[in-house]
């Protein structure tokens, strides 16, 4: 019998008892169940992302389980290892309307809902919850011991976006509205789950600053307990929770030995393009949080310095991609650029994307706000000219050694854009930097580090497992040297 008190660690009794917890962790087959309403056959990055995971289960030989929305209840087998769970499911009332959204109310609140059977067929060791929103309760629920069945899993939430960054894009970007989604992520999202794990430390800053005490003045503490408590936090200080994985790309399929000159005509000749056109290519969703009502003002500013331009560089914006914001691009464009532009739509033929990205002149990634940019580092891999913005979560991998970073305004843009004709001998330079960057993130490097995580996580949870489960009683928030919990529990060991 020992006690443990104020956050401090348990200590085991002998070596003994550490050395058999690893033995078994060694020996254990984890099984991860990942929940999100972000997987749909025709979006792109997360979707990219949660497939790559399902092939690297085959690959280590670890079971993966997702569940994920769809038309109607149906199971699909990824391998000997890797299954899909789709949850008849509504199509989003919101935003991007194409997408569905599983509900609390219809999916996991009631005992005969699918995800809660899914879950106590499955018995899973780790359950990840990657979405903030209508699915981040299930945690909370899982943490109060409301599905004593599953004998509390680790419990680990995904961070692809930041809260803070949707709300600017959809609804304001107003202190008050900051404050709102730090508070969200703070007092609700935070304390529901074991660990978080974010795709880049642009996506972790937004957690490590909604439990730091400077960065929140205003803080109610007496609502900080409240929350902390009922929920009943973990007593792990936050530093030891917060976790990074970033992703990466196929960089076998986007090459730069798809290049080719006769691809490149056949290209130009679909999209009735001239064969001396300078081909800007943008790849994500068209939506409002990815900043592409930027990309005409880019185009309008590039064709205005037409007659100035010693070169007479005939610019065409390509456009691989779909969103609720593809009709506003296509009218705009029509206005300011009729026969400059071709909007693709969702290109599900890989091997043409790929032609694409080889082919074309320059990527223009137009969102400060990416969580991390899978499509640039693919430009990267495909030898394809980068200018991004200087900030946000493509700074994981763009540098200036690497890329062309501008600030988000149309100067910065025209001239960055315009400085990649400009010096041969520095566009080579960059372009074989990037090539090696993009070389660093594969798939299998990416999801490889990824499991090695969740090991980590797992081997945590186990051994102070006291500190994660239980009842707990807050006291006041922080992060790095600060606890956010404090406990007093009577822990018996073996």
């Amino acid at each position: 019998m020992i006690f443990c008190f104020h956050g401090r660690q348990v200590k085991f009794k002998s070596e003994n008892a550490s050395r058999k917890l690893m033995e078994q962790m060694a020996d254990k087959k984890l099984k991860s169940v990942h929940i999100t309403n972000y997987y749909h056959k025709s979006s792109g990055g997360i979707s990219t992302a949660y497939d790559r995971l399902l092939e690297a289960a085959n690959r280590h030989r670890r079971y993966v389980r997702l569940i994920v929305p769809g038309a109607e209840n149906v199971q699909e087998e990824v391998g000997e290892y890797g299954r899909i769970y789709y949850v008849k499911a509504n199509f989003s009332p919101l935003f991007d309307k194409r997408y569905r959204l599983m509900m609390p109310w219809k999916t996991y609140i009631f005992d005969k809902s699918p995800i809660r059977q899914i879950l106590r067929e499955e018995q899973p060791d780790i359950i990840e919850i990657g979405e903030k929103y209508t699915l981040s309760l299930l945690g909370g629920l899982i943490h109060k011991g409301f599905f004593k069945s599953l004998n509390r899993p680790m419990l680990v939430h995904f961070s692809c976006e930041r809260m803070d960054d949707n709300l600017r894009a959809f609804v304001s970007g107003t202190p008050p509205f900051r404050r709102l989604a730090r508070g969200v992520m703070g007092n609700y999202i935070f304390p529901m789950f074991d660990f978080h794990l974010a795709n880049s430390n642009y996506t972790a800053q937004e957690i490590k600053d909604a439990v730091s005490v400077d960065k929140n003045p205003r803080h109610s503490k007496t609502f900080y307990n409240f929350c902390h408590r009922f929920f009943c936090a973990s007593d792990v200080p936050p530093d030891e929770r917060i976790f990074v994985n970033q992703c990466g790309a196929d960089t076998k399929h986007f090459s730069i030995e798809r290049k080719s000159l006769s691809k490149r005509k056949e290209m130009l000749a679909e999209f009735g393009f001239p064969e001396n056109a300078t081909v800007l290519l943008y790849a994500g969703r068209l939506s409002p949080e990815k900043n592409v009502k930027f990309l005409p003002k880019i185009l309008k500013s590039l064709l205005k310095f037409y007659n100035y331009d010693a070169e007479r560089h005939e610019y065409r914006l390509l456009i691989a991609g779909d969103g609720p914001l593809k009709n506003w691009l296509e009218e705009k464009l029509e206005k300011i650029a009729p026969g400059k532009f071709k909007i693709l739509g969702h290109i599900a033929d890989r091997e043409k994307l790929a032609d694409i990205y080889a082919n074309s002149d320059i990527f223009i990634h137009p969102n400060p706000r990416e969580p991390f940019g899978i499509a640039p580092l693919e430009a990267m891999a495909s030898g394809l000219p980068v200018v991004a913005p200087d900030s946000g979560g493509v700074l994981s991998y763009a540098n200036d050694e690497n890329a062309w970073l501008a600030e988000t305004d149309v100067e910065s843009y025209f001239r960055e854009i315009r400085d990649v004709f400009n010096d041969d001998e520095k566009r080579h330079r960059k372009i074989k930097n990037a090539l090696e960057t993009a070389a660093k993130y594969s798939w299998e490097n990416s999801t490889d580090r990824l499991f090695a995580i969740y090991d980590k996580m797992y081997e945590d949870f186990s051994r102070r497992r006291n500190l994660f489960v239980g009842d707990v009683k807050a006291e006041t928030p922080g992060f790095g040297g600060n606890n956010v919990i404090s406990r007093v529990k009577l822990v018996q060991l073996d």
